[in-house]
């Protein structure tokens, strides 16, 4: 099964689980870090998902959501200053325009609650930039990046809640960084998107990759030796939804770092899983065949 497994390695992904809530009063549970998670884990890997909900009602619903899984929960804190998270979507024009509230349960991620529960070491942390928007979940995360051999940050601008400057700190130092070419652009300078990814490694000191997506034109793999592994999108043939597409390939990314897959494979590995989770409503299933499928195509 091309190791999807991960060899037995726990990664830690950390930050937002929340509902995207419509205004005709449905929601559906995401968040980009939990999704990652939850594909890991249909993937065959052993996740901990590290994340906070309220004591409401849907709080109870993300763990029930995880057990049915098989997800960890034992690093899912409950707080009590906080609701379990939700955005607010609107349909503008055709387009969802996304409402992100403010002093959500995922802010409030705490170290001590931490120690008891993440493993002395972990082969890589997964985080994006979202929930470190404030403390204390922004510590918690920086603890666990000290207990972390690695460190892969997902950046996910979301107006207004980031900085460029503070964006540029978060990354600083991280082995890789995932974005998209309008987040490069707002975060890097140069006469082109080649000039700058130099940029950005030399700026933030990224360790290892910058990892470019472009959406439906595809995605490349720049590392700091100079490799440069570019591949188009496949074509989605039975296109529903692309909610979840970026996260379905960063899960993939995770499992190739954790396999020792060669970038190659892992680039077209994670842009096939990418495409397929298109053809989904919504951005993870619960279906275990839609997973084993995927691991089928990587030779499983």
């Amino acid at each position: 099964m091309a190791g999807a497994a991960g060899n037995g390695q726990r990664p830690l992904i950390f930050g937002e689980v929340l509902f995207d809530s419509f205004a005709d009063g449905g929601d559906i549970l995401g968040g980009a870090p939990f999704n990652v998670a939850w594909n890991l884990r249909m993937l065959g890997a052993d996740p901990l998902f590290v994340g906070a909900v309220g004591t409401d009602g849907l709080g109870q619903r993300v763990r029930a959501a995880m057990v049915g899984a098989g997800l960890d929960t034992r690093a899912l804190q409950v707080t009590p200053d906080a609701p379990t998270g939700r955005v607010q979507v609107t349909l503008e024009g055709g387009e969802p325009s996304y409402d992100i509230l403010p002093g959500q349960a995922y802010d409030e991620v705490r170290v001590d609650a931490l120690e008891a529960v993440v493993p002395g070491r972990a082969p890589l942390l997964y985080h994006g930039s979202l929930a470190l928007r404030s403390e204390p979940s922004r510590s918690a995360c920086d603890w666990l990046a000290q207990r972390s051999e690695r460190r892969f940050v997902d950046v996910n601008l979301r107006r207004p809640w980031y900085r460029p400057d503070t964006v540029l700190e978060l990354i600083r130092g991280a082995d890789y960084v995932k974005l998209n070419l309008d987040e490069l652009r707002e975060l890097a300078d140069g006469p082109d998107d080649a000039a700058r990814v130099a940029g950005l490694f030399e700026t933030s000191g990224i360790r290892e990759a910058v990892i470019l997506t472009s959406g439906a034109a595809g995605a490349g793999i720049h590392t700091r030796a100079g490799e440069r592994v570019a591949a188009p999108a496949p074509a989605v043939a039975d296109l529903q939804d692309p909610v979840g597409a970026g996260d379905a390939f960063a899960s993939v990314v995770i499992l190739g770092l954790l396999n020792g897959w060669a970038w190659a494979d892992t680039l077209e590995r994670a842009l096939d899983f990418a495409a397929r989770v298109c053809t989904l409503q919504g951005a993870t299933s619960t279906d275990a065949d839609f997973y084993a499928g995927a691991r089928a195509r990587w030779g499983g």
